[in-house]
Parts: C-alpha cells; sequence; structure tokens
C-alpha cells in the first residue's frame, strides 16, 4: 500500500498520468464492461422458454454467470426510464429524478418527455419523432427534437468512470429507444439511439458535433432496409414452442399490415410502418446489436489497460410484450431470436476482447404483466382492463364541487400514474392544497380497479402507514416533478390504450410481476453461481464501482453483491 502510494505520489510530481487498474477475480485487468439491459424481460421469462433457447445466449450467462433469481425493484413506477436510470445509478426516482417516462413540467405549464432538451438538437435532419406514425404517446410528448440526460439528477455509473479515469475510458450506449440509451451514457459518455422516421441511428450536439464517419458509413448501409418485403418467421417448428398452437387470440394487438399470426410481415420499403414493425419484432434487437458490434470495433473498446464501457438496451421485448402479451408465442420466439442475439454479442466480444477480459451485467428496467385475456382462459376473472372512457365522474364531481364549488377544474393533467392539480386555481380560490388533495384522493379511491391514490401532502408529511406500497410510492417522489396524487390500480388492472392505439398489455405498477427482473454477472473470470437471496437492480451500480475500486454514483442506495466481488 505504502509503495503504491509513494509511486503515485512521484508520478504527480513528475506529471505522469496513473490509473488504478482493477482486477478481475482471475487477475487479469478487465478491459471491458458491457452493461446489457432488456427491456421488459421479466425474470421468469428465459427459464420458463429454456426449449427454444441455444447455449452461446441465455445459456452462457445462467451457467457460467453469478445468477440473481430474487431481484426485484423497490420504486412503484416501473417504466423504462425509471428502470433505466435506477439501473445506471444504483438509485431510486426519488433522488435521480426520473419519475416516469412523462411528469407535468410546473414552469412550462405541459406534459414533457424524461430526456427532451431544447439546447441539444438531433444531428440528424428528419430523425425527430413522426407524430403521423409513432405508437408511443410518452415520445408524442416532446415539443423539440433534442436529447440530452440533463433532467438526471444523479451521477451514473459510467459518469464515475469518466471522473476515475480522467475521461480516458471509452463510455458508449446504444438502443432502439432514445431514453434507453442516454439514461445510460450518463453525462459523461455517448449515445445513439435509432430513429424510426429514418431508419438510422442518430445522436444529438449533446453527444457530437458531427458524426464519426463509421456511424455515417453504417447509416448509409441502409440496414433497416434489407428487412424490406421480409417477414418475421418463427425460428423453429411451431411444435417446439409452449404455445405453438395457440398463435392467434383476440385480445392480442392486430397492428396494421403485421396482423396477430405468423409470420408478420414487415411491409416494403416505401411503407411509412416499416421501421416500426421492425422495432415490433426481434428486428429491432439484430439492428442494435449490428450497430454496437460496429461501435465496439470502430472505437477499438476494450484495447487497452484502462476499463471501457459499452451498454446496450435492447427493446424488441417490451414492444412484443405490449403487442401480444408474455404468455404468447411472439413472446416465446422473441425470446428465441434475442438468445441468438445475445450469442452472437458474446461471442464477438470473446474474439475481439476476450470474454475473461470482459465483465457483463444483464438486468431489466423492469417486467411485465399477463394480458387479462389469458387470465381469463386459466379461470383468473379479476385481472380486466381499466377503461377510463366509461367511468362514471358525475358523483366524483358533484362531491368536490360540494366541497370546493369546483369538479374537474381542480384537475390540470393526467398521464400514468400522476394526477396533477391545478396549483394555481387552487391557491387563487384560498383552497388548502392538502385537504384537496386528500379529497380527490378519496374520491378516486371510489371506483372499482383503483388500489390506492396516495396524496404528495401525504408523503411530504410522512403520515401514511408503513406499508411496501407506501414506501415504493415513496421511493418515486420528487417535490419538483411527482403529481400531486399517485394512482395505483389492482393487480393484473391497467389501463390498455396507447393515444388511441389498443394494446394487450401494459407495465408500470408497483406489483412484484412488474418489479420482478433478472440480475445476472458473467465474465472475467467469475464462476456460476445461483443466488436466492433478495437484492435489488440498484445494486448493480455499486457492484460495478466496487470491481473497479472506484466511488459509487452520487445517490446510490444499493449494495455491492459479494457474490460478485472477489474475496
Amino acid at each position: 500500500m505504502k509503495a503504491t502510494v509513494f509511486v503515485s505520489m512521484v508520478c504527480a510530481v513528475l506529471g505522469i498520468a496513473v490509473f488504478p487498474v482493477a482486477m478481475a477475480q482471475d487477475g487479469a485487468p478487465p478491459r471491458l464492461i458491457v452493461q446489457i439491459t432488456v427491456d421488459a424481460l421479466r425474470s421468469d421469462l428465459p427459464k420458463r422458454y429454456a426449449h427454444v433457447l441455444g447455449e452461446g445466449g441465455f445459456g452462457y450467462l445462467m451457467n457460467k454467470g453469478v445468477v440473481y433469481t430474487n431481484a426485484h425493484y423497490q420504486h412503484a413506477n416501473t417504466e423504462t426510464i425509471v428502470g433505466h436510470v435506477s439501473l445506471a445509478t444504483g438509485s431510486v426516482p426519488a433522488a435521480h429524478g426520473m419519475v416516469g417516462n412523462v411528469w407535468f413540467d410546473r414552469e412550462l405549464g405541459r406534459l414533457t418527455y424524461n430526456i427532451e432538451d431544447p439546447e441539444h438538437h438531433l444531428l440528424t435532419a428528419g430523425g425527430d419523432v413522426d407524430k403521423k406514425t409513432e405508437i408511443d404517446p410518452t415520445q408524442k410528448a416532446a415539443k423539440v427534437d433534442g436529447r440530452s440526460p440533463a433532467a438526471i439528477l444523479s451521477s451514473t455509473f459510467s459518469d464515475e468512470l469518466a471522473v476515475h479515469y480522467g475521461g480516458q475510458s471509452k463510455i458508449f450506449a446504444v438502443s432502439v429507444k432514445d431514453r434507453g440509451a442516454v439514461s445510460l451514457a450518463g453525462h459523461a459518455g455517448k449515445a445513439f439511439w435509432f430513429s424510426k422516421s429514418t431508419g438510422e441511428f442518430v445522436t444529438s450536439t449533446y453527444y457530437y458535433e458531427q458524426y464519426p464517419d463509421w456511424v455515417n458509413a453504417w447509416n448509409a448501409r441502409k440496414p433497416a432496409l434489407a428487412y424490406a418485403g421480409k417477414s418475421w418467421e418463427l425460428l423453429h417448428p411451431a411444435s417446439k414452442y409452449l404455445f405453438g398452437d395457440a398463435d392467434d387470440r383476440g385480445y392480442e394487438t392486430d397492428f396494421p399490415g403485421f396482423g396477430r399470426t405468423f409470420p408478420h410481415p414487415w411491409g416494403e420499403a416505401g411503407d411509412k410502418y416499416l421501421t416500426t414493425r421492425l422495432t415490433l419484432s426481434p428486428a429491432g434487437d439484430a439492428l442494435t446489436l449490428d450497430f454496437a458490434r460496429t461501435l465496439l470495433d470502430q472505437e477499438q473498446l476494450g484495447k487497452d489497460e484502462l476499463p471501457d464501457y459499452l451498454a446496450i438496451s435492447f427493446s424488441s421485448t417490451d414492444y412484443v410484450g405490449h403487442l401480444f402479451g408474455a404468455s404468447s408465442l411472439e413472446a416465446e420466439d422473441n425470446i428465441a431470436h434475442l438468445d441468438r442475439t445475445l450469442a452472437d454479442l458474446f461471442a464477438h466480444i470473446d474474439k475481439k476482447v476476450g470474454l475473461k477480459n470482459t465483465l457483463i451485467v444483464l438486468s431489466a428496467d423492469h417486467g411485465q404483466p399477463e394480458v387479462p385475456g389469458h387470465l381469463h382462459e386459466l379461470g383468473i376473472e379479476e385481472a380486466h382492463y381499466f377503461d377510463t372512457e366509461a367511468l362514471d365522474r358525475a358523483p366524483a364531481i358533484a362531491a368536490l364541487k360540494k366541497k370546493f364549488g369546483m369538479g374537474e377544474e381542480l384537475i390540470e393533467a393526467f398521464f400514468q400514474p400522476y394526477v396533477y392539480l391545478n396549483q394555481e386555481l387552487i391557491r387563487a380560490r384560498g383552497l388548502d392544497q392538502a385537504e384537496v388533495e386528500k379529497a380527490v384522493a378519496e374520491e378516486l379511491m371510489k371506483f372499482d380497479g383503483v388500489a390506492a391514490a396516495v396524496s404528495s401532502s401525504a408523503l411530504r408529511t410522512d403520515s401514511l402507514p408503513d406499508t411496501l406500497l407506501n414506501r415504493s410510492i415513496l421511493r418515486n417522489f420528487h417535490s419538483k416533478r411527482s403529481g400531486d396524487i399517485y394512482l395505483v390500480f389492482e393487480p393484473n388492472v391497467f389501463i390498455n390504450d396507447f393515444d388511441g392505439l389498443t394494446v394487450a398489455s401494459t407495465h408500470g405498477s408497483p406489483w412484484r410481476y412488474d418489479t420482478y427482473v433478472p440480475v445476472i454477472f458473467a465474465g472475467a473470470g467469475l464462476r456460476g453461481k445461483t443466488v436466492s437471496r433478495p437484492v435489488t437492480p440498484y445494486d448493480i451500480a455499486p457492484t460495478l464501482a466496487a470491481w473497479l475500486g472506484i466511488k459509487p454514483p452520487s445517490a446510490a442506495i444499493g449494495n455491492p453483491l459479494s457474490e460478485v466481488l472477489r474475496d
């Protein structure tokens, strides 16, 4: 220890930069950290569909890695940005600030998309969200094309990596979804995401003034067009699948030109929905892999003694789950395709860097529910969709008018899970904010299917019973971004309207099917082990930091996982 300190002091005096090199369990320095996030990968799904999987993807992780089988998020709003930033920061939305894919900005007086930034526009003209074809209602909320991590209030693991090694570590993140890439790249890395408008991977001026030549070359190949005129086909004979004889069920989403049965056509080159359909299938993950593999090669990741970082967020599992549900032939086949995608990724890493020199961690931003229609087939009748259009609001409005002289005027906005009240009007009428919140929450609780309506005033004053549900809502509370009332539906009850598109399922609840995700570490000399003790995905970032001997992200609450770290 003293010798190390002495050497560091001498080098500092001489102006020589010295960086500590983290050592893997076999004594070799980890050259590359690969963080894989599979959007909506409920933890049970790889094992459930193991009969259609190979050896080199999930098989490698499950047999050679440290596998945590009891990992759950502890915050209430299990949405994409919330989970991704929680993975990146090792913290909860109450601290990192990303309380939902969308929140109501009081200063702007409108809903705002989580990573929109008017100061940093896209580098690609026309690469913004096409609101005529976009099916994600959260993306439609953005008013500008710019994207950046400015709204993330905590440092990320990738930020701490950059700080520790003086900016010399190469840090990149790739995803179909902009929020999936921006979150994991952090403030110090570089992010690329897929533009469905152009069929290209794009970025913003936050990261680059102009694209690297290799990005231009990749986009010039127009890889998305290679799928034109083709279809999503089953990887195996239908008889091999658990749901092989259940290809057409009425509750599945019949997306235009895509259908409910195999094969699912992607469309012709001029079809405005071609790129959208690609993301609704394993093709979205295949494109992500192609770009990430090119990035790894062109940016020379893992080629020196300093650890580099590559985050890849695969989005197709989420899209397929929304349209068809977790228990569908489409979901089963998508996992089979994802398995091959992971196998190809690991093989490429082994060839270019070496798996022994690479620390891999795989998790998910959230799980996903079962489709009510499927549960009904099994005799579970309580599951249903929450139909906002069929609600009888009259009694609630009458009660509020009687109490405050106002009804619907009290509500400024609703975007699940938050109800935003008209605070300006409440102040102007001289009403007590906490009293109004309580009254509205009580009326919401009267609707069938609502499990909880929790006021922000109650969260601020810590006046709620100490329950798991209330604690999860508190972990989601940020005073400047959260709404005035947090709304929770009963288990297996959810809104399935995507701005006019009726989908099969929607995640976002605090229930265990939405919080249940895999946590797996592999490579870098790790030996296979299955761990059943409770852990959280918040533990990932502190574990990566501990592995490298760097400080954890600024708001991290997770703990380093002892089974991963060397003795």
